[in-house]
């Protein structure tokens, strides 16, 4: 079984990133782990074997890289075969995927954070992820409106929405979709 041995810091310019790597890091990505860094600092070390191959942490050395940052903390580890080298890397990206997020707690903590006044963007969620409890109050408490007796609209209207285009029809009557096309001028528009 492999193990850890020393976690030391170690100069980004001697780690030998695996060429076969498969998670891929785009910019968006980056940038968040950038300002992770800057926050938090370098907590989580990276994973790298006795010749600076790396195992894991390609994303945070891209990041550490691209700040200027010359040495990062890294765990050696030791007693892993190649197959086990490059089964470890899937590994690691694929296996925390695999959890799921418990979004009410997310949005908890998102909110108490928020309102503290810290940047939630920094744990890598944005606002959007907040489950704002008043409104879906809102929406669970408001009533239907009333179906009038007699409809505002009739087949055939066509309503006019800026640049866009609605019509009371049928998509699979090629006369109605040549009508909200601008095809056909037959019956109502509105603006």
């Amino acid at each position: 079984m492999a193990k850890t041995t020393k976690m030391v810091e170690v100069p980004v310019s001697v780690l030998r990133p695996y060429a076969n790597n498969a998670k891929k890091h785009g910019q968006e990505q980056l940038e968040k782990l950038k300002a992770s860094i800057e926050e938090f600092g370098f907590l989580t070390p990276c994973v790298i074997d006795s010749d600076y191959n790396l195992i894991a942490g390609h994303g945070r050395v891209m990041a550490a890289q691209e700040m200027g940052i010359e040495a990062v903390p890294c765990v050696f580890v030791e007693g892993l075969s190649e197959e086990q080298r490059k089964a470890y890397i899937l590994a690691d990206n694929r296996l925390g995927e695999l959890g799921e997020w418990d979004m009410d707690l997310v949005s908890e903590e998102l909110q108490d954070l928020k309102d503290s006044g810290f940047d939630i963007d920094l744990t890598g969620f944005d606002i959007d992820d907040i489950i704002f409890e008043n409104d879906q109050t809102a929406w669970a408490e408001e009533p239907a409106p009333a179906i009038p007796e007699e409809p505002i609209t009739v087949l055939g209207d066509l309503w006019k929405l800026g640049d866009h285009r609605l019509l009371v029809g049928d998509s699979t009557k090629p006369e109605d979709v040549k009508k909200l096309m601008g095809g056909g001028h037959s019956g109502h528009a509105y603006n």
